[in-house]
């Protein structure tokens, strides 16, 4: 016999349940990857695949599915727009050419479900255009900017099929506070006035299913710090709340496990490996010893 299922119930959204870091930078650029299982253990070096490269953003994409793009190569230190699609099973593709201005110290989000959006990075100068990503994993060519131009800023889904771009850098290192929601159709709003410690080289991921979370950053004269702060399901962004783990910049983050997070590397003057696990609500946990290759600056997403 079937089982009777209700008409209003909703199906648990595919997904979010296992995460993936990738490329970045321990003294040289790399290219290798650290998978985390849906219990939050992160897994040692994969070898790389693709052009090893520093700072590229990542997203979910197909509702299973990763994607890293953009980027600097070492070849010198030149910006790139390829990417890697990242299979449902954490397996990553080879380079494609890639769509759109070639930029690093980007932000990247999913949204609609099963979309994604990389926005702002340095392409020479701070950016503020977009590239959408299909239920596919292809890029579009550069949208209309909107929003403040900046870079080095952290971006998460909220609300289910929403996403957020918050804090930043605009020139002379210059940090900003300021974020900008995404439409479920992937339409980038004007600036909302920061809330919370104006920071850039910042990083966030998503938590609760419905909710998000920036963390960690540098707001400069060698400040590093670790407090965070907490998107609604709404996009709002709360104040500052005390920060946990070791203060410090250019960290990674993912959503593993359905419904939490997870923030790991970066570097305080010092490349790292720890990594801090985020609750279901929203809670950072203290310092996990690391696994891996201490870097800064890699790319971070969920998939299956």
């Amino acid at each position: 016999m079937f089982p009777i299922i209700p008409a209003n119930s909703v199906t648990a959204a595919s997904g979010n349940d296992e995460g993936i870091f990738g490329f970045g930078h321990d003294g040289s650029f790399v290219s290798m990857t650290n998978l985390v299982s849906n219990a939050g253990v992160v897994a040692t070096d994969t070898a790389g695949v693709g052009t090893a490269r520093y700072s590229p953003s990542a997203c979910e994409y197909g509702g299973d599915k990763g994607i890293m793009a953009y980027g600097m190569i070492a070849a010198g230190n030149a910006r790139s727009a390829t990417s890697n699609l990242i299979s449902n099973a954490g397996v990553v593709a080879s380079d494609d050419a890639g769509v759109g201005t070639a930029r690093y110290h980007g932000m990247a989000a999913g949204y609609g479900e099963d979309k994604g959006i990389f926005a702002f990075g340095d392409g020479g100068t701070p950016a503020n255009f977009s590239n959408l990503v299909s239920n596919a994993g292809v890029v579009s060519s550069d949208g209309v900017g909107v929003g403040t131009a900046r870079s080095s800023g952290g971006a998460c889904e909220y609300g289910g099929d929403k996403a957020i771009f918050g804090f930043g850098t605009y020139g002379a290192s210059v940090p900003r506070s300021m974020t900008n929601l995404v439409s479920n159709v992937g339409v980038v709003a004007t600036d909302t006035t920061g809330v919370g410690t104006a920071r850039f080289y910042t990083t966030a991921c998503g938590y609760g299913t419905d909710k998000g979370i920036f963390s960690y950053g540098y707001t400069g004269g060698g400040n590093y710090v670790s407090m965070s702060n907490l998107v609604s399901n709404a996009g709002v962004v709360a104040t500052d709340v005390t920060g946990v783990g070791t203060a410090r910049e250019k960290v990674g983050a993912t959503q593993y496990g359905g419904d939490k997070g997870i923030f790991a590397y970066g570097n305080d003057a010092s490349y790292q490996s720890m990594s801090n696990l985020v609750s279901n609500v929203g809670v950072v946990g203290t310092d996990v010893t690391g696994v891996g290759t201490a870097r800064r600056s890699p790319g971070a997403c969920s998939f299956n």
